[in-house]
């Protein structure tokens, strides 16, 4: 490590570097959107917790099961403004909502608009006799109008009871009764493996069924939303969002929400929400009009192999935290930059996206128990979670553990003064030094490490400024180094391996 002046070259290269290196996980989940004024109906929802029973002789015919979901899964059309194209800036470059328009071409990204007007057809799927149905928010958002079709050739007008953009899940409602509903299975007893059947209305074709198993649990995609998606690889195109996934005694396990794709259609790989997630969310949109969500006040991270030995934990499940907001729920229960979530009201944590779901499934002012490990030593703190405000989104980054082992050589750094404290918008409760520079190719520069990022700590302890920071590094007592270092999006831990340059 080397002690250099920061230049103005040096600044403009960080700045959008550090725009594309967001590590941390901050805890500010965004509320839902507010329900439609109209007081709505109480909502009762069947629900069957009961394990599924498993037999791998696996039957001739899915058609008994059929019989019985397909009645309620509904196709969903809306009408809106040209303008209010909900596939236009939402897809990213493999990731696609199962979305269907007028023809289809016309809702996909690139395509010529047809008139003032667009037309999208989706599914839903009835989960209470008196007409709530459930759908995606991205099928629904921005509907000028929304017809629902129902298996019998009955069409009715829907209103809007409530949406949540973070988890993708609409609550519709019809004027109707003696419906045919679908019961709602404890999705967190689904098992990867286990047989499933996805009901929609892909391309507008009519209603159809496909076949597959649940190919993963857990899994998210951009880490914008609260998201826990089960993934399957039954056939689902677009259409299918807000379409059924249920289970071989036909309860639904999920509501189909995307696609990994690079042609536009099915590869196999789908998404659904779980339909534990769903009913969360349906609850707090009819009691509450809008979903309220728990803020723990901290930044997080995963857990790699090297984070786990440099903070004396046995295994990488958890979550690291990286900073603790001043004044929040977490630092008024006494949780400390450094300490590994391992526990949540005395169930496991695996990693930091799970956290952020269970912390925004939270009643804001419930007591939450957090087991942490401190040094090795395990903890328990006492938080009541405090609301989450409008304006804030949280971004839980998967890729964040898989940062590689780096050393610190080919760092330069200089003291942290006003001056560049004000051009790199450094909060003032931040001390350390900047990184000047880090050699392209070097195993700093690999891990993410760039110039205009703030060294806080060097194995767990404080810098201050760059005479601090070369002091630490010149004498090392091992291969690895554990770094804290400030970004534009907070800070994070990264350990740095010196036998990683070979």
């Amino acid at each position: 490590m080397t002690r250099k002046s920061l230049n103005p070259l040096t600044l403009s290269v960080t700045l959008l570097g550090g725009a594309a290196l967001s590590l941390a996980t901050a805890f500010a989940l965004n509320t839902g959107e507010k329900a439609n004024e109209t007081q709505s109906a109480p909502l009762h929802v069947q629900v069957d917790n009961s394990p599924l029973v498993r037999d791998v002789k696996e039957g001739n015919s899915f058609a008994p099961i059929v019989k019985k979901v397909a009645p309620s899964v509904v196709k969903v059309f809306v009408t809106m403004k040209a303008s209010a194209n909900p596939m236009s800036n939402q897809d990213m470059d493999f990731f696609r909502r199962f979305f269907g328009g007028d023809g289809f071409n016309q809702m996909v990204p690139g395509q010529p608009e047809r008139g003032p007007a667009e037309h999208g057809l989706g599914s839903g799927v009835i989960v209470s006799p008196d007409g709530y149905i459930l759908t995606n928010n991205h099928v629904v958002n921005s509907a000028s109008v929304i017809e629902v079709a129902l298996n019998d050739g009955r069409q009715f007008t829907a209103k809007v009871i409530g949406t949540d953009p973070r988890t993708d899940v609409a609550l519709i409602k019809i004027d109707a009764t003696d419906l045919p509903a679908l019961t709602l299975a404890d999705s967190d007893k689904v098992e990867v493996g286990d047989v499933v059947l996805a009901i929609g209305n892909p391309f507008g074709i009519g209603q159809t069924v496909t076949k597959g198993i649940v190919s993963a649990k857990d899994r998210t995609t951009s880490g914008d939303g609260d998201e826990d998606f089960i993934q399957t690889d039954a056939a689902i195109n677009p259409g299918n969002s807000g379409g059924a996934l249920v289970d071989t005694e036909g309860r639904v396990v999920g509501i189909n929400s995307a696609i990994l794709t690079h042609s536009g259609g099915n590869q196999g790989i789908g998404f659904a929400v779980p339909s534990n997630l769903c009913r969360w969310v349906m609850d707090s949109l009819v009691k509450n009009g809008r979903v309220e969500r728990g803020l723990l006040g901290v930044m997080i991270q995963n857990l790699t192999p090297d984070l786990a030995k440099a903070f004396k934990v046995d295994r990488t499940a958890g979550a690291l935290v990286g900073d603790v907001t001043s004044g929040g729920p977490a630092d008024k229960a006494g949780l400390k930059s450094g300490d590994v979530i391992t526990q949540f009201n005395g169930q496991p944590i695996e990693d930091a996206s799970q956290l952020k779901l269970r912390v925004a499934e939270s009643t804001p002012g419930t007591q939450v128990q957090l087991g942490v490990s401190r040094n090795g030593e395990s903890k328990t703190f006492d938080v009541t979670l405090s609301n989450l405000p409008d304006d804030k989104v949280a971004k839980a980054n998967g890729n964040q553990g898989s940062a590689r082992r780096e050393a610190l050589a080919g760092v330069g750094v200089t003291d942290l003064d006003q001056n560049t404290r004000a051009e790199l918008n450094v909060p003032q409760n931040v001390q350390g030094a900047v990184i000047t520079q880090v050699a392209p190719g070097s195993a700093a520069y690999e891990a993410g490490l760039r110039a205009g990022d703030v060294i806080t700590e060097l194995n767990r302890q404080p810098v201050k400024n760059a005479q601090d920071a070369i002091a630490d590094t010149e004498k090392p007592t091992s291969n690895q180094t554990l770094v804290k270092v400030w970004t534009k999006g907070g800070s994070h831990y990264v350990t740095v391996d010196e036998t990683a340059e070979g």
